[in-house]
């Protein structure tokens, strides 16, 4: 009886010692979760974390980032995340706030948060920043300057590194692996962006038109000129008045190109476009904006190809030195 008693004992040690080792080898092996804000930081975050990370993006590559419903089922993945990476410059002030506050995570609950990453604060060129008081008569303007510097392809090298480094302080038993896949990144990045601005190098100087003033990164990066926009003031539909007076400019200055993120409305860019010869252009501007756009690199080989194409076209490989010089 008293064998058996040990027996009993023992046999309920080793359960629970294999109850335990599963325990202890299930949070080693958990994978660090993130939740981004927009998609762009979901294909950086995933390629610095590799397999060690489980990445979710609440926006979708198609949609208007200003404007994201606040979905429930958002908070639910807010309170699991281990890292917030977001945008800031108030880009997602209407629906990302209210999130956090639901979500009750602690992880990234606000800016001292070991898991809430401000992506804006890694970038050195700030663009639109106002000078003077800001009030609603001026439209959408950002208090704290121009959000939409992803479309600056130079800039996904410091969002990079800031990612890898939060990953590294939260996981750092992982902290080499997250360091090599940064610099892998890095890299490819670079030498993507070599191509890329060989590619636009005939174009430098092109006068354009935007829908929204969400290009001026990409425009400063590329060398472009942006002389006008279908919207009279940022988030202000375009009226009958605004539009007769940019086609009037437009056609004054030859302008070759209107573009619109393709989350912005269409019409009205098309029109503008067939009333004075140019073409009229609807680009993705995030990741997954489009079908087959699933990385970084992706939404940028997609914009550089479908503009040069368009300059190209337009305005033939004879006239490429007109374009060469700043004014």
């Amino acid at each position: 009886m008293k064998r058996h008693t040990i027996l009993q004992r023992l046999t309920i040690s080793v359960i629970f010692a294999v109850i335990s080792m599963f325990f202890i080898c299930g949070e080693a092996g958990a994978k660090v979760n993130i939740v981004t804000s927009i998609p762009d930081f979901a294909s950086i975050a995933g390629e610095i974390g590799g397999d060690k990370v489980d990445v979710l993006s609440l926006a979708k590559g198609y949609q208007d980032p200003h404007f994201v419903d606040a979905k429930p089922i958002y908070v639910t993945r807010l309170n699991r995340a281990d890292i917030l990476v977001y945008n800031g410059l108030d880009l997602e002030v209407g629906w990302l706030p209210v999130l956090i506050t639901g979500a009750r995570n602690s992880n990234i609950s606000t800016l001292n948060s070991e898991g809430n990453v401000d992506a804006s604060v890694f970038i050195t060129n700030i663009l639109d920043l106002p000078t003077g008081p800001i009030d609603r008569s001026m439209g959408d303007v950002h208090p704290r300057g121009n959000p939409h510097y992803m479309l600056d392809p130079r800039n996904g090298i410091p969002v990079a590194k800031g990612i890898a480094a939060k990953l590294s302080e939260v996981d750092p038993e992982n902290a080499s692996y997250y360091e090599v896949n940064y610099e892998k990144f890095a890299t490819l990045l670079n030498l993507k962006i070599k191509e890329w601005d060989e590619e636009l190098a005939p174009y430098k100087g092109t006068e354009i038109v935007s829908y929204h003033k969400n290009l001026e990164y990409l425009s400063d990066w590329a060398g472009f000129k942006e002389v006008g926009f279908v919207e009279p003031k940022p988030g202000i539909p375009p009226t009958p008045s605004h539009v007769a007076d940019l086609i009037k400019k437009m056609k004054s200055m030859d302008v070759k190109l209107v573009i619109a993120s393709n989350y912005y409305p269409q019409k009205t860019g098309s029109l503008i476009a067939d009333q004075t010869g140019a073409v009229f252009l609807s680009i993705p501007t995030q990741v997954e904006g489009q079908d087959g756009i699933n990385t970084y690199i992706d939404l940028f080989d997609a914009i550089v190809g479908e503009i040069t194409a368009a300059l190209k076209d337009k305005t033939g490989a004879a006239n490429h030195s007109l374009l060469d010089t700043d004014g």
